[in-house]
């Protein structure tokens, strides 16, 4: 089964540091990750195509991701990043999109859970951002916490012509209790323009002594929540290099959905991604 991994990043320190690499834990990651370094992994995986998502907030990023996009067979979408609260978005999209390799841009992220704010979305310039991007053609990845939910909740629904992506099922601690982070997953998965990224999760939880049993209660809530064709697999590699290689991430993500059917398989593992962003 051919397989799209819908979340993982790349970086070079030479071009830029990592604003979010902050504290020692980091350690084993603070180094340059390239796409090459991904595609041999990937090919073990039975992974053809990816969506290669930013890390800072920097339209420079998000244009250099187009240009590997490009260069590149294994990643099929970018999700990139704008200044939502920008009055020029709306030109800052479509200049990104006008360019030869525009067609690669598939989405937009910001790092919400890094604002001091927890309503950060709810503010009238992002929702006018939130707006151009829906505009553009584009998806728009929820990168929150769970304090951020109700407000992520109003965005979705207050925007109904957007489609929403859950990045990371938005980071519950693995071990603390599933309430009342399962609830307010459900009132989002309740609305229509909204998919989740079962990633991320390995993490969230003790990084050397987790096992596929951990995560399970918190797959299953998601998967009941939305639905298999509404949630798809992401491996936040490198990133998960702090707790699991490549493999293990694909492998534990084949065990949390070892209950659903074939078919269903299919759509976290290909076809969810595939529509949600157009590849």
């Amino acid at each position: 089964m051919s397989r799209v991994d819908a979340h993982h990043h790349i970086w070079d320190l030479a071009v830029r540091e990592q604003s979010w690499m902050v504290g020692p834990e980091l350690d084993p990651i603070r180094r340059s990750f390239s796409i090459d370094e991904l595609v041999p992994l990937a090919a073990a995986a039975d992974v053809t195509s990816t969506v290669l998502v930013q890390t800072v907030g920097e339209v420079a990023e998000t244009v250099e991701f187009l240009e590997v996009a490009a260069g590149n067979e294994l990643v099929a979408g970018v999700v990139g990043w704008v200044d939502l609260t920008a009055p020029d978005v709306a030109d800052v999209l479509a200049g990104l999109l006008a360019r030869p390799d525009g067609v690669y841009l598939k989405g937009i992220r910001h790092q919400v859970h890094d604002e001091p704010d927890d309503s950060w979305l709810l503010r009238s310039d992002v929702q006018r951002g939130l707006a151009a991007v829906a505009d553009a053609g584009l998806a728009y990845d929820l990168l929150t916490k769970p304090p951020h939910l109700p407000a992520a909740i109003r965005t979705v629904r207050d925007l109904p012509q957007l489609t929403f992506v859950v990045d990371h099922i938005s980071k519950p601690r693995i071990g603390d209790p599933l309430e009342p982070w399962a609830a307010e997953l459900r009132a989002l998965a309740a609305l229509p323009n909204v998919t989740c990224k079962l990633s991320g999760m390995v993490t969230e939880a003790s990084w050397r002594n987790w096992k596929p049993a951990d995560l399970q209660p918190y797959a299953d809530t998601v998967l009941d929540a939305f639905g298999p064709d509404r949630v798809m697999f992401g491996s936040d590699w490198p990133v998960c290099l702090l707790a699991a290689s490549y493999a293990e991430v694909v492998e534990t993500a084949e065990v949390l959905t070892s209950a659903l059917s074939p078919a269903e398989q299919h759509a976290v593992f290909t076809t969810t991604a595939t529509r949600t962003y157009g590849l």
